[in-house]
């Protein structure tokens, strides 16, 4: 049997997507769920002598499920872009693997196929809030503004549906999404036929026009942070939200917290665009955060630790 694991993000999706394309596999199972549902490999650890490929999911985080499966002999190919720490050496272990903040999954994937599914690529880099990659992709390509404007959309669209705190704070599960775009060679034929990017356009829509009239949380200096209610639509919001932010103030880092369920809280760091660096390192100080240099969050802060967390984020970003 084989297993695709994947992020149920933009950039997860549109990552398998291009490999599958290039290798094609009609008999395997899908493995995914919300964005933060990064400890994938949890659900198949007691596999022996499978076929694994992930996508976008850090190794760091699911070392210890990725050692048991090495152990059980399952054969194991690891394309990422998050931080990845020590790579356990085995024979059943293939990576490739790069942290740096100019980059993502979709992108390293692009580059093993020798750019043949291009277009989907600069989907996941356009959904990663990697615009100038995008951009510059799209004119090699020889795409129209218009064009651009489109895969722009699709990459953002898919990376706002994968935002929530559990799936059914979601439109559509992430394994749909990539079902629904598997049977297509090129996006513009999937724009013009999909049936679930109205959805996706109206609930987007919804989301963002609600989420613009919070007011920014007063702080020193340029950095911004913004505070969300605990309900579905600004979960499903913050990715956007904070990419959205970002791109306005490319010399400020920014904070955007969320209220989760049981009074915890989830908080998004988006290193400015100018300096994309150690997003990852700080949240890394707090138990279940995690990320890479450019973006980075914490899933579940206690609330008695958001001051100590406002404190580090000032003074990362001074």
């Amino acid at each position: 049997m084989h297993y695709d694991i994947f992020n149920g993000d933009a950039d997860g999706i549109f990552a398998l997507h291009q490999y599958r394309l290039k290798n094609p596999l009609p008999d395997k199972q899908l493995i995914t769920g919300v964005k933060r549902d990064i400890r994938l490999l949890s659900q198949v650890e007691h596999l022996q002598k499978s076929n694994l490929t992930v996508f976008d999911i850090s190794l760091d985080s699911n070392r210890s499920s990725l050692e048991q499966l090495l152990r059980q002999q399952n054969t194991v190919a690891y394309f990422d872009h998050h931080f990845s720490g020590t790579v356990p050496e085995s024979p059943f272990l293939q990576t490739l693997i790069d942290p740096s903040p100019d980059t993502c999954t979709s992108l390293i994937v692009n580059a093993t196929l020798d750019g043949k599914y291009c277009l989907w690529a600069i989907c996941g880099a356009f959904g990663d809030n990697l615009h100038h990659l995008a951009t510059k992709h799209a004119k090699e390509q020889g795409l129209t503004e218009h064009q651009t404007a489109q895969l722009q959309e699709l990459g953002e669209l898919f990376n706002y549906n994968g935002y929530g705190e559990m799936v059914e704070d979601l439109h559509y599960h992430p394994r749909e999404l990539y079902k629904a775009v598997a049977p297509y060679t090129s996006p513009f034929v999937f724009l013009e036929h999909s049936t679930e990017l109205a959805a996706l356009r109206m609930g987007y829509s919804e989301d963002v026009s609600q989420v613009m009239e919070l007011k920014e949380t007063k702080t020193p200096g340029k950095n911004r942070v913004y505070t969300l209610p605990d309900a579905a639509w600004a979960r499903r919001v913050t990715g956007v939200f904070s990419n959205t932010r970002a791109r306005e103030r490319t010399d400020a880092a920014h904070a955007v917290i969320t209220e989760n369920n049981d009074k915890t809280l989830r908080i998004s760091v988006r290193a400015p665009l100018d300096d994309r660096r150690d997003a990852d390192t700080l949240c890394k100080l707090f138990p279940t955060g995690g990320g890479r240099a450019a973006a980075a969050g914490i899933n579940s802060l206690p609330t008695n630790q958001l001051e100590k967390f406002l404190e580090k984020f000032l003074f990362f970003y001074r």
